[in-house]
């Protein structure tokens, strides 16, 4: 554990960066970002966006015509749902969407570019997602400028917002007092599937490519390069350290600010203006910095519920959905419990789901379910003794099987009682409860229902439309924010 303040010590302030400065840039090429984003928490940072949970050639088609506030969106997100997949799934989504994507960009004149949006806690299919873009990129000839190659993968995990900052080429989680711990010191870390040992980001590279990219080889963007001179001279300089990427060389970056991410994001683009090809390897926040998007505050009351009226809000109660079981998920959970006494809460029992008798447990779940939100909000959870195995393709399926029963119950519940709102908490829980359970194919993200975490969307039709959904991180957030969530959202709390 080390102090954040000792170690940035040794680097030269930020430099302020204003986000229409990167927004004009942005709008001068004309690009679409393509977000693949492995669990739908990635749309934390960002506002007023489209979201794709189906993508077939017409959805991209739908979301590059799309228009909020008359204009089209310089990112769109398309919920890939990866981290919940096996490798060979995960490989085959990732070139699925990308070769649609790239289809529906032709048919609609768009220039389109890739990002790769996984964990800021290093969890996730890498290299093998970046890669795969990559690999289909090649085979289409769709390339930088139609080159067909890609030069570098650039990796920034970095989520400041919720505590996660790179330093020196280490990547660390902030944990409280002003502390840093280093991310491979974290229980994230140990996760049964995407578990790692580094946290210097060159090395996780090399642990994680199996030796094809040693750490010597990682081009590393520093504090120094991303805070000396002014933000086009600091541009420049970034964008010369990436002449010499080629062949998807892995280019790992310093960030703490969000300035740090506005000034690399100047230093891409001018890159990208001299012909280099990147795939983006990132966190949340930065796609808000790429496109030049500013930080948006978060929602209140009002605009969650901007006809709120007793014709217009239904009755019933809202719906929080639990399935994560990372310790901060956990306290979050026991202190919404504790505060929130008028909710009922239903427990999904996950030994009685594994065995035999789990659909008739489901019944009984779904009747409560139902019951409960007559009379106000309903937490459902999965119980919290996690169940794993030392196989990582057993453990997946077991998380599988769950999460499918957490989106059987949404799902009969949405068509039963509809309820007020729906809080999904877990990267895998909020992504099939949002296709699956709440059927959404379409969405717009509003915004924030916390200071950078935690996204509000907007239903674009189908049975889901007028219920706000809360797609809530596992990972993110401090023991009252569920309860803080919740209370902005419940008529009843």
């Amino acid at each position: 554990m080390v102090l954040e303040s000792d170690l940035l010590s040794r680097f030269p302030a930020e430099v302020p960066v204003p986000a229409a400065m990167v927004a004009q840039r942005v709008t001068d090429t004309g690009r679409v970002l393509v977000v693949l984003d492995d669990d739908p928490t990635g749309t934390q940072s960002v506002s007023n966006l489209p979201v794709l949970t189906r993508w077939d050639v017409e959805d991209f088609r739908w979301a590059y015509a799309h228009r909020i506030d008359g204009q089209r969106a310089n990112a769109i997100y398309v919920l890939t749902n990866t981290r919940s997949l096996d490798p060979a799934e995960a490989s085959e989504r990732n070139r699925d969407v990308v070769s649609n994507a790239l289809a529906a960009a032709s048919q609609s004149g768009v220039a389109v570019g890739f990002v790769s949006r996984s964990d800021s806690t290093l969890r996730g299919h890498y290299p093998l997602e970046p890669n795969t873009i990559a690999a289909t990129l090649l085979a289409n000839g769709a390339g930088h400028n139609g080159a067909g190659h890609v030069d570098g993968v650039v990796i920034v995990p970095a989520f400041p917002d919720a505590g996660r900052v790179t330093i020196g080429g280490v990547h660390y989680t902030r944990a409280g007092g002003g502390a840093l711990v280093p991310v491979g010191e974290t229980e994230f870390a140990k996760d049964a599937t995407f578990g790692y040992t580094s946290s210097r980001l060159d090395s996780y590279v090399e642990e994680k490519s199996q030796g094809r990219f040693a750490a010597a080889d990682v081009i590393v963007v520093d504090l120094f390069l991303l805070r000396t001179g002014t933000p086009a001279e600091a541009a420049v300089a970034i964008a010369n350290a990436l002449e010499a990427a080629q062949d998807s060389r892995p280019i790992v970056v310093d960030a703490v600010t969000e300035n740090d991410l506005r000034v690399l994001a100047l230093g891409l683009d001018e890159a990208e203006r001299r012909g280099k090809s990147f795939i983006y390897r990132v966190g949340p926040p930065f796609v808000r910095a790429r496109i030049g998007q500013e930080i948006r505050d978060e929602l209140d009351t009002t605009e969650i519920f901007p006809d709120a009226g007793p014709a217009a809000v239904p009755a019933t109660g809202g719906l929080i959905v639990v399935g994560s079981h990372v310790g901060v998920t956990t306290r979050q959970l026991a202190a919404l419990s504790e505060q929130h006494r008028s909710a009922k809460t239903v427990e999904i029992n996950v030994e009685e789901l594994l065995a035999a008798q789990g659909g008739s447990h489901l019944d009984d779940v779904v009747a409560q379910v139902g019951a409960a939100l007559a009379e106000g909000d309903v937490i459902v959870h999965t119980s919290r003794l996690l169940i794993k195995t030392d196989d990582a393709a057993a453990s997946l399926e077991i998380a599988r099987t769950v999460s499918a029963a957490v989106v059987q119950v949404v799902n009969r519940t949405l068509k039963a009682t509809p309820p007020r709102f729906v809080i999904a908490k877990g990267g895998i829980t909020s992504s099939d409860v949002a296709a699956h359970g709440l059927e959404i194919r379409h969405a717009i993200v509003r915004g924030p229902m916390l200071p950078g975490i935690v996204s509000l969307w907007e239903p674009v039709g189908g049975p889901a439309a007028g219920i706000p959904y809360i797609v809530f991180a596992g990972n993110v957030g401090d023991d009252q924010s569920l309860a803080d969530v919740t209370r902005k959202l419940s008529s009843t709390f």
